[in-house]
C-alpha cells in the first residue's frame, strides 16, 4: 500500500488569488440565482409578453455582403455562451499547468469523482427514461454540476467550511466541465459543412502557429478566436466549442519552468482575470434569465413525475451525491487518496449534494438535447426542482455537519 500524501503546500500568492476566485464565484452565484427567480416571476406575471418578445429580439451583424442574424436568446447561447467556455478552457488549462491538477498526486480526487458524477446520472437518467428515444437525447443533462451557484450555497455557511472543500468542489467542477466540453463535441454536432470546418482548422492552426512562436499578444488569439467562432456556427459543431478551442491555445506558462511572476502575469492569466466578472456578473446571470423562464400554468406536481423530468432530477439529487461519495471513500479507503483537511464522511456526503446543482450547464445541454418546446420544459422543469432541492438538502446537511467539525 503507498504512502499517504502530505497536503499541498500554498503559497501566500495563491491563497490570494484563491480567496478572490471563491468571494466571485459566491457572490456570481447569488446573482445567478436571483436571475433565475427573476426569470419564472417575468414567466409567470403579466410580464410575460414583454419577456417572450426580449427572448425574441431580432440581432443581425453585417459586414459586407455577410450577414448573421438571429434571435436574442440563440445570440446568447451560441455567443455568449462562447466567452463561458473560454472562461472554462482558460481555468482547466492553467489548472493543467500551474494548479491542482498539476500534480498527479493531487489529481485522483477530484478526477475520479468528476467522472463517477457523470456516470452515475447518466446511467439513471437512461433507466428512467428507456425506451424513450427523443428523451434518451438528454441522458448528459443530470450529469452537471454550476460552481457558481454550488460556492453560492457554501458561501452561506461562511468561514466554517474548510478552504480544501472550496478547492475541491471547484476543481471536481473544472473536471466535470470538461466532460461536459466532451459531451457537446461528440454527441451534440450535426449536419457538418466541410468548407465550414475546414476553415475552423485554419483559424485554429494559425492560433497554434502564434502560441509555438512564443507570442504573448491577447490581440491576434481574441480576433482568430472570432474567426474561429464564426466558421464553427457554420459547421454545425456547437459554436461554444471555439471558445474551448480558443482558450486551450492562448499562453501560458509551466509553474515548474517560471517564477511567480511569469504565472501571474502571463496570457492566460490576464485574460482569465479580465473575463471572470464578466462571466460571473453578467453572461450567465443573463443565460440564467433568458433560459430560466418556466411557465407554470399548466403544470402541476405530478409532471415532476413523467420520465424526462425524473430522471434528471433523480439523476441530479442522488446520482450526483451518490457516484462522487462512493468514488470519494473507496478512493481514501485504498490509503492512497486523503480528502482535503477539515473533511469527513459527512462533508464528503455534503459535497456530493452540491455537486447535484446542474443549473447552468444542465440548462445548456437540455437547449441542446430538445428542439421540442415541450420536452425542453420538462428538462427546465427537472432541472430547475432539482437544483433547488440539491441547494437546500447540501446546505441543511452541511450545517450540523460543518459546525460539528469546528467544534
Amino acid at each position: 500500500m503507498g504512502a499517504r500524501h502530505a497536503p499541498t503546500t500554498i503559497g501566500p500568492r495563491a491563497v490570494r488569488a484563491l480567496a478572490d476566485f471563491f468571494r466571485l464565484e459566491a457572490a456570481g452565484g447569488i446573482v445567478l440565482i436571483a436571475a433565475a427567480a427573476l426569470a419564472m416571476v417575468c414567466a409567470n406575471s403579466p410580464l410575460a409578453p414583454a419577456y417572450a418578445a426580449f427572448r425574441e429580439t431580432p440581432l443581425a451583424i453585417s459586414i459586407g455582403n455577410a450577414q448573421l442574424a438571429k434571435p436574442l436568446l440563440l445570440w446568447i447561447n451560441d455567443g455568449l455562451m462562447a466567452v463561458f467556455f473560454l472562461l472554462v478552457a482558460l481555468e482547466i488549462k492553467r489548472e493543467a499547468t500551474s494548479g491542482q491538477l498539476a500534480r498527479r498526486d493531487q489529481l485522483a480526487l477530484p478526477m475520479v469523482c468528476a467522472v463517477a458524477g457523470v456516470i452515475v446520472p447518466a446511467l439513471l437518467f437512461v433507466a428512467v427514461n428507456q425506451g424513450d428515444v427523443a428523451a434518451m437525447r438528454g441522458w448528459a443533462v443530470p450529469t452537471a454540476t454550476d460552481i457558481a451557484f454550488a460556492l453560492g450555497v457554501l458561501a452561506l455557511l461562511g468561514p466554517r467550511v474548510p478552504a480544501g472543500m472550496k478547492l475541491l468542489l471547484s476543481t471536481i467542477a473544472v473536471v466535470d466541465d470538461l466532460i461536459a466540453i466532451l459531451i457537446i463535441a461528440i454527441f451534440y454536432s450535426h449536419g457538418l459543412s466541410l468548407i465550414a470546418l475546414g476553415a475552423a482548422g485554419a483559424a485554429l492552426l494559425a492560433m497554434f502557429v502564434l502560441n509555438r512562436l512564443r507570442v504573448t499578444a491577447l490581440t491576434p488569439y481574441l480576433l482568430l478566436g472570432a474567426l474561429l467562432w464564426f466558421c464553427v456556427l457554420k459547421s454545425g459543431v456547437h459554436a461554444t466549442l471555439a471558445g474551448v478551442a480558443t482558450g486551450l491555445m492562448i499562453p501560458h506558462v509551466d509553474k515548474r519552468n517560471a517564477i511567480d511572476d511569469e504565472v501571474e502575469h502571463s496570457a492566460l492569466e490576464t485574460l482569465e482575470h479580465a473575463l471572470h466578472p464578466w462571466v460571473a456578473y453578467a453572461i450567465l446571470p443573463l443565460f440564467a434569465f433568458a433560459n430560466a423562464g418556466l411557465a407554470l400554468h399548466g403544470i402541476a406536481i405530478g409532471n415532476l413525475l413523467d420520465p424526462l423530468p425524473l430522471g434528471i432530477a433523480i439523476g441530479l439529487v442522488f446520482g450526483k451525491p451518490l457516484g462522487i461519495v462512493a468514488a470519494a471513500l473507496g478512493l481514501r479507503a485504498t490509503g492512497r487518496v486523503r480528502l482535503p483537511d477539515g473533511m469527513d464522511a459527512r462533508a464528503t456526503v455534503g459535497l456530493g449534494l452540491l455537486c447535484g446543482i446542474g443549473f447552468t450547464m444542465s440548462l445548456f445541454i437540455a437547449s441542446l438535447a430538445y428542439t421540442d418546446a415541450l420536452r425542453y420544459d420538462e428538462a427546465v422543469l427537472g432541472v430547475l426542482v432539482a437544483s433547488v432541492a440539491s441547494a437546500l438538502l447540501g446546505y441543511a446537511w452541511l450545517r450540523p455537519a460543518l459546525a460539528r467539525g469546528a467544534a
